[in-house]
């Protein structure tokens, strides 16, 4: 290259690296004039619970999921946590969701049976589905588009929030030592057990958690379910009845739910929903550690105070199983979404039960 070459690509080098410094200039000089981005939409919900505040397990589950949500949106969506009767009664939540006074409640579905009688199917049924059992069937057996479709005419969207596994029998004033023994029981139950118990004589209620131990301490009843040892022995039931019953055949599992008003939810961009969605798959898992972990120590402690732990007869529990199939039968045949809800359900337990005989009922039995 001779040196009028080289000038000539020099020249034409410096043009290009001032045209490029320009065409930055141009670019920095817009970016700086254009409008900055809209701040992120922000909510802040109220969650109505059934639970008495700071309750073990499922006052403490409402308050760790609000939590989650919290920290995982990054702020942008914030709820506010209400205790059973601080902004409406417990047994209130459902309608509090319906009608929009509240965007959440965290509470169970039986307690709805009044509204659709397909909830009952959604907390427990009477020798029916496992833990875990249950959450397969609702995320793959179609259970949750079911439930779906049961609250969607009340406008409000449920979600699993929880669950505090393998219930007690209940507390009792009184052996049961024969089918006649639950003749005129009054007893705090809800759901399809209290059912199967009105077939077999006795006499049900449903109270809130709150007034659980006052109705037993003063003989309003005579006996409750009310959860496990881990909640039962905080509610200090053990003060006021001597025999705790086992197994927990009406509650074999129970489903703690989110009621979502659909409007509310409806208004959520994609990213939030999706927060909200995994923040309630994640307090499952979560609750259910919790009770695993606590139960064992809380029936250690109930067994130290002297509580007699006793197990129904068999001939009871076969008079339980063969009345709780009649009642589910019976629910099933009063809408085609009870039935199609039972047969699926029913379904995958027969599956469930052959698989559960050579493994958990199995490894159980040696343990």
């Amino acid at each position: 290259m001779n040196r009028r070459q080289l000038f000539g690509a020099a020249a034409a080098l410096l043009a290009a690296m001032g045209l490029t410094g320009c065409k930055e200039e141009a670019a920095t000089a817009q970016s700086t004039t254009q409008p900055a981005a809209a701040p992120a939409q922000t909510f802040t919900w109220k969650m109505v619970t059934s639970w008495p505040k700071n309750y073990p397990g499922l006052g403490t589950g409402a308050e760790g999921f609000a939590q989650r949500v919290n920290a995982m949106s990054g702020g942008r969506l914030t709820i506010k946590v209400y205790a059973g009767g601080e902004l409406v009664p417990p047994l209130e939540a459902f309608d509090a969701v319906s009608q929009g006074t509240a965007e959440l409640a965290h509470t169970t579905p039986y307690y709805w049976k009044g509204k659709t009688a397909a909830a009952q199917f959604f907390t427990a049924v009477p020798f029916g589905l496992s833990t875990m059992e249950m959450h397969a069937w609702l995320t793959h057996g179609g259970g949750m588009a079911l439930w779906q479709e049961a609250y969607a005419p009340f406008g409000i969207k449920p979600l699993a929030a929880g669950n505090s596994g393998m219930q007690m029998g209940g507390w009792f004033n009184k052996e049961i030592n024969s089918l006649e023994d639950l003749k005129g029981l009054k007893i705090r139950t809800p759901g399809l057990g209290a059912e199967v118990y009105n077939r077999l004589g006795a006499t049900t209620v449903n109270l809130p958690g709150g007034e659980v131990f006052t109705a037993m301490q003063t003989g309003v009843i005579d006996a409750t379910d009310w959860v496990s040892p881990y909640n039962d022995l905080a509610f200090g039931i053990h003060k006021a009845a001597k025999y705790y019953y086992a197994p927990g055949w009406q509650e074999p599992q129970a489903v703690i739910e989110l009621l979502i008003n659909q409007k509310a939810w409806d208004s959520l961009p994609a990213d939030l929903k999706a927060i909200v969605e995994e923040a309630s798959r994640g307090s499952v898992q979560v609750m259910l550690e919790e009770y695993s972990w606590n139960n064992a120590k809380a029936l250690a402690e109930l067994k130290k105070q002297g509580v007699v732990i006793k197990r129904f007869p068999d001939e009871v529990l076969a008079a339980m199983r063969h009345e709780s199939e009649q009642v589910l039968d019976q629910l099933a045949a009063q809408s085609d979404l009870n039935g199609r809800i039972w047969s699926s359900m029913k379904a995958y337990r027969e599956q469930a039960v052959e698989m559960s005989k050579i493994s958990e009922k199995e490894l159980h039995n040696w343990r």
